[in-house]
């Protein structure tokens, strides 16, 4: 089970007085209140995506401004009070847990798109603005935001820098790290900077580099300078099913190894597929095992070259079916379970843990082999569904929360495969992050001189350890799970 540091005594004995702080800094104004306090008004942020974990926080404060940020900082940080940063809460790992002692700022009301340039091909846009907002918002031009992860329509942009989020098409266009041109952020002392800008590399250190997926640990992002791209001039999505799991991850491998970069190319089981199918009635084949959805991008003939090409590969491996959308709204059926599919296992399973690690394509079908096996061994159902094409798995475990047995069976399942990926050559996290969940996990893949030189520039930015503390650093290693006074 996750531990969570006890909250220090003297900050919960001075609640009411910061509160009424809090208020005074950050009074609201048109948007209505903008510091929350009372019991029952903070329970929708007393959890986020792993809502297996509940802590309520001490108070949120939702700020408009960058300078309010920043003044809420400089308080916490004189008064010695922790703090959690959250965007929409969407995490799967944890991120935005709260600690009973600590101040959540929520950038939710930071949502103005302040500037898109398309002559240099970006868009200045807050921290509180969704992912598909961005694209939404220059997509009648001709343009569009790359990163597109399955919570796109809800997840914001700050915490897509601080989780370094990827998606379906990052495997052609990268994840937020490869998207980003400049960043402006608040520290814990409240002092404001920008680094990077309107142009790639930027001299000197790589500090962005070094902030993206810092999981809210050394700053709160306020500012995101993004790249915006020119829309292909069509896409195609193809769908491939195949009698086993093994079978479609040695295709993936072949697509990989071939040459051809697809815009996606995604991975369903067959639990999944079933899920899916009930879910959305997309049209999937209920007797395959697994299947790969596979998008091309570009003119009609270069779909048409690329998807024949695809075709081929797939046909060395024996698939039940091959069908290869002809229009948009074929390609957009295609999608429909895939985009769902986590909505759609929610539906056959009271509960499930979404799993986030990372391994080379060339050991596909050893690993979902193993996670077959590991099925069986802790008698617990798993869905696999995730981004093949860069080895980044989502496998879904399936337990009861109200059953601590079953949740603790799902956890040490959880880790199991985990340290799989490790183990063949991956690493504990793609997109998601480490939070809590895969915080005690963290010495499986680094050393302790490793973890040692990654604390040392957590305090470098934060020496008290008050910017979302008890994630990420295993016990020995994270000040912010020590005892409080």
């Amino acid at each position: 089970m996750i531990r969570l540091p006890e909250p220090k005594q003297a900050v919960m004995a001075r609640r009411e007085e910061i509160i009424a702080d809090l208020r005074r800094l950050v009074p609201g104004g048109p948007l209505g209140e903008a510091v929350i306090g009372e019991p029952l008004r903070l329970k929708p942020y007393e959890t986020d995506g792993l809502s297996a974990y509940r802590q309520p926080p001490l108070a949120v404060v939702l700020p408009q401004t960058t300078e309010e940020v920043a003044a809420v900082l400089r308080y916490c940080h004189r008064n010695g009070i922790r703090v959690i940063p959250r965007g929409a809460g969407t995490s799967l790992s944890g991120g935005a847990l709260p600690l009973a002692d600590a101040v959540v700022i929520g950038l939710m009301r930071m949502n103005r798109i302040l500037e898109v340039d398309y002559e240099n091909r970006l868009a200045v846009v807050e921290a509180g603005v969704t992912n598909l907002g961005i694209t939404n918002h220059v997509a009648g031009d001709g343009f569009f935001y790359a990163p597109d992860p399955s919570s796109q329509l809800a997840c914001m942009i700050g915490g897509n820098v601080n989780m370094n989020s990827g998606g379906a098409h990052c495997l052609k266009y990268g994840v937020t790290a490869n998207n980003l041109l400049g960043l402006k952020l608040v520290t814990i002392e409240g002092e404001i900077l920008e680094v990077g800008g309107s142009h790639l590399d930027a001299a000197g250190y790589d500090w962005m580099g070094l902030l993206t997926g810092s999981e809210g640990q050394l700053a709160i992002i306020t500012e995101v300078t993004v790249r915006i791209l020119r829309a292909a001039e069509g896409q195609r999505a193809m769908l491939a099913a195949f009698k086993g799991t093994e079978i479609a991850g040695a295709a993936v491998d072949a697509i990989i190894g071939s040459g051809i970069i697809p815009v996606a190319l995604e991975f369903m089981d067959k639990p999944c597929i079933h899920a899916c199918e009930a879910f959305a009635h997309a049209g999937y084949p209920l007797d395959a095992e697994a299947l790969l959805i596979i998008e091309v991008e570009g003119s009609t003939e270069e779909q048409d070259m690329l998807l024949g090409k695809l075709k081929d590969i797939c046909s060395r491996f024996d698939p039940i079916s091959l069908k290869v959308a002809q229009t948009a709204e074929e390609s957009m059926a295609i999608w429909k379970g895939r985009k769902g599919a986590f909505g759609a296992v929610g539906r056959i399973s009271p509960d499930y843990l979404c799993m986030d690690g990372t391994i080379p394509t060339s050991e596909l079908p050893h690993v979902l082999k193993r996670i077959g096996e590991m099925s069986t061994q802790y008698g617990l159902q798993v869905a696999n569904v995730f981004h093949a094409g860069d080895g980044n798995l989502h496998p879904l475990i399936m337990f009861d929360a109200n059953d601590p047995e079953s949740f603790r069976r799902a956890e040490a399942f959880g880790a199991d495969i985990l340290k799989l990926c490790v183990e063949v050559g991956g690493c504990l996290t793609g997109e998601h992050g480490v939070g809590v969940e895969k915080r005690d996990l963290m010495n499986v893949q680094f050393t302790r001189d490793e973890l040692r030189l990654q604390r040392a520039i957590k305090g470098a930015f934060d020496p008290d350890w008050l910017l979302n503390p008890a994630k990420v650093f295993p016990l020995e290693d994270n000040p912010g799970l020590q005892q409080a006074a």
